[in-house]
Parts: structure tokens; sequence; C-alpha cells
């Protein structure tokens, strides 16, 4: 569980948010205290303690007149009531007994204290603080006697504040740090660093999509690295067998006979037929082809491809036979790309086929597409070769491969042209059983021209 509390919010507003929230909170709660502190000496408490005041005084003759604007109500132990000063025409309640008592009555403030004789002596007068104006004065006299508790508040919370949004902002900052410094490395050519955060915010998402570029990258270098490493294999095998034999020609050790000729014509075309291989590769994962979709029927074109492969591996005992239903659909699709994927598919199948084994080429209508299945009795793939057989250059069993003069790019380009065609192509195998390559493609449209599998 995460020592941080506010990394389980999703989002850096949220966080900012509660922080402010908090802030807040705890600002509020040391003002109330402060304030009610300072609330013990209230304007109205002064006010009743100067009206008791006035009172003694005018009570002790220490004052002969009522102030401007007061009233002085005497009271007798009969009942009599004697009014001096302004006439603010309100009376105060009767206050019997021997105890000082003080109140407000509409505007104004009094206070009552007894005299010698029995009765009381009340002084009224209007209340500073009552009405508008009033409020206001007496508001802006509270906060200039208080201002120093409000202004410590502040400061407190400021510092509570300051200290939380540092710590929010070291935990969120973190990541971005650490990208800053991974990029850094990036660009030296160190892909294998990895941005480690507990958020699930912004900052967190961010780091997440930064790993999976460094790992896309790293892949992406490694790729670059066995294609340069497999293309530079490839084009050495049949360069080198060239130039002995050249060598040899020259030396006088070999004759240039229909033998040797045909040994240097094969290693060339294979030469040529991988770099022909890669170029339409290149053009294919970069969207460079056009494709010249036409409807297209698949029984013909497949005859054209079991035809091609019989004359490619005469000598080999393995059975290809194909099994299309008479009422297929056409296909949509580029003729000759779609001949080079069912081509590359069985001529792999077939140079993985043992004697006697045999392929299978099977068609059919599924889900408004024409899937399309090439299978074989061979060796079979590991799973684990599985999810990289249609890799640039991948082999299964690379030495195999090379004596074959499989080049590992035929699948690659079997998927490039399908994915192109908006299809997918997929692997299935058992280990000694044999596998099975699949893939779909739409269905023609009825507008669509037609071919009979060649390009017109």
């Amino acid at each position: 569980m995460s020592s941080r509390p506010l990394e389980r919010l999703p989002t850096i507003r949220g966080k900012l948010g509660a922080t402010i929230v908090v802030a807040v909170a705890i600002t509020i709660l040391i003002s109330y205290a402060l304030i009610g502190f300072a609330l013990r000496n209230s304007p109205r408490d002064s006010e009743a303690i100067d009206a008791l005041a006035l009172a003694r005084r005018i009570a002790s003759g220490e004052v002969a007149e009522p102030p401007a604007g007061a009233m002085v109500v005497r009271r007798t132990i009969t009942g009599e009531v004697t009014v001096e000063g302004e006439n603010l025409g309100v009376l105060p309640p009767d206050t019997p007994g021997r105890v000082p008592r003080w109140g407000v009555i509409g505007n104004n403030v009094w206070a009552s204290i007894p005299t010698d004789d029995g009765g009381s002596l009340i002084v009224l007068y209007p209340s500073p603080t009552r009405g508008s104006l009033g409020r206001l004065s007496a508001t802006l006299g509270f906060l200039q006697s208080v201002w120093w508790q409000f202004l410590l508040a502040g400061v407190i919370a400021a510092v509570i504040a300051l200290v939380m949004a540092r710590w929010l902002a070291r935990g969120m900052t973190q990541p971005l740090r650490d990208m800053a410094d991974a990029a850094g490395r990036m660009e030296t050519g160190d892909y294998s660093t990895r941005i480690y955060t507990t958020t699930r915010d912004e900052v967190g998402q961010l780091a997440a999509a930064f790993n999976r570029m460094s790992r896309e990258l790293e892949n992406l270098e490694t790729s670059r690295r066995d294609l340069v490493a497999n293309v530079s294999h490839e084009l050495k095998t049949p360069i080198t067998a060239i130039r002995a034999h050249l060598e040899n020609l020259l030396d006088g050790v070999e004759e240039p006979d229909v033998e040797t000729l045909q040994v240097m014509l094969a290693q060339s075309e294979r030469l040529g037929r991988l770099v022909e291989q890669l170029l339409d590769l290149s053009k294919l994962e970069s969207g460079d082809v056009p494709l010249r979709r036409e409807s297209v029927a698949l029984a013909p074109l497949v005859s054209r491809v079991m035809s091609e492969i019989e004359v490619a591996s005469s000598g080999r005992d393995v059975d290809v036979a194909s099994d299309l239903p008479e009422d297929l659909p056409q296909i949509e699709a580029d003729a000759e790309r779609m001949h080079q994927v069912i081509f590359n598919l069985v001529d792999n199948a077939v140079r993985f086929t043992p004697e006697g084994g045999a392929v299978r080429i099977v068609a059919q209508q599924h889900n408004g597409s024409i899937e399309v299945r090439v299978a074989d009795t061979g060796v079979g793939i590991p799973p684990e070769a599985l999810p990289r057989l249609f890799e640039r250059f991948y082999r299964v069993d690379p030495a195999r491969a090379r004596d074959g003069g499989g080049t590992g790019i035929g699948l690659a380009i079997a998927r490039s042209v399908v994915e192109a065609h908006g299809g997918t192509i997929r692997a299935e195998s058992l280990p000694g059983k044999g596998s099975t390559f699949t893939f779909d493609l739409p269905i023609a449209s009825p507008a669509a021209p037609e071919t009979n599998g060649r390009n017109p």
C-alpha cells in the first residue's frame, strides 16, 4: 500500500483540490479559535460596561448632566419616573433588586444600577454598533483590534499549505525528472530505462506511456540490428559463392562448364530474389505500393500457384492439393499480390513438410469474408515461436531454412499484403503434427471488375 494517501486520487486536479480543501479547513479552524479568544472583548460587552460606568458617575454626582444623545431615567421606590437629557421615545424595563443590569432596546443600549433610596438609575443611549453604519464601524473596529490574530492564522495556514504542496509536488514531479533523465540516456542509445511510479493520475499515465515507448524503441533497435545482421548474412552467402567460382575460373581450378555456370546463376538469382523481396517488403510496410483491387476468382489463382510449386519442388514427394467449393464467392483484392501470399505460404509449407507428407489449401465463406487455410503435415512450430513467426528474417530453425533457400521474408510479406487488404493472418501449429496458416479477405462487391487470377 502506498505511503502517500493522495496518490490514490486519479488526477492531479483532485490532488490539488484536496490540498486546498485541507489548507482552507485548517485556516478556518485556526481563525475560529483565535476569533473566539478575541470575542471575549466584543463591542457589546464594552458598550454595557461603558453604560454601567456612566450610570455610576451620574448617580455619584461626578456628571451633572447626561451626555449628548443619552437619556437618564430615575425611578423611585414608589414607581415615580423622571426623565433627563435626550428623549429617545422608549423606556427601559423595570429592574427591581439591588443588582446592576443591562441590555438592548431597539437600537439603544441601557444599563441600570440601584440607588440608595431603593430606586434605580437607568442610562440609555443609541448603540454605535446597531444599524448598517454602526455595524460597519464596529466591524472595522473589531478587525483593527484583532488584526494580529488574523495575521498569525494566515501565516500558519500558509506555512502548512506550502509544506503540503512541496510534499505533494515532490511525489508528482519525481517521475517527470526520471523521464527527463531517461530521455537523456535514450539520446546515447540506451533504451532499457523504465520509469517506476505508483500513481494513477496523468503523471502515472504519462510514465506508463513512456515505458511503452521505451520498450517499442528497444524492440525497434533490436529489430534494426537483427535486420542488418540478417541482410548482411543473406547477401554475403551468394556473393561469396559467386566470388569463389569466379576466382576458381580465373585461376584455372574450374572449367567454365554448364554446371558451374548454373551454380553461379542460381546464386545470382537468389541474390536478386532477396533484394526484390526486401524492396517489396519496404514498399508494403510504407504503403507505397498501390493495390489494384478487383474481383478475383480464388480457384484459378490457387491452381496457378500449385502448378508453380510443382515445378519449383520437383523431386520432392509432397502431395499438394486444394479443396475449394464451386460456389465460393470472389474476393476483392490485387490478384498479383494474392498470388504472392498464397505462393509464399504454400512454398513455406512444402519446404518444411517431409517426404510423403501433404499440403492442403482450403477456403470457405465465413462472417462476410473468405477464409483461406494452408495446412501441412510437417514438423510443426514450437508455441514460443508463433508470436514472432511473421517478423522479418525470423526463423524457427535458422540452419535448415538457409539450407532450403529461405530468406525469412516470405511470411512478413504475406502479413503486410493481407493487412493492406484489410484482412488478418495467423498461424496455428502442433509440433510434430503440422501447421496451419489462415488468412481472410473481403468478398468482392457485385460492381467490381472480374479477373481469373492473373493481372490484366
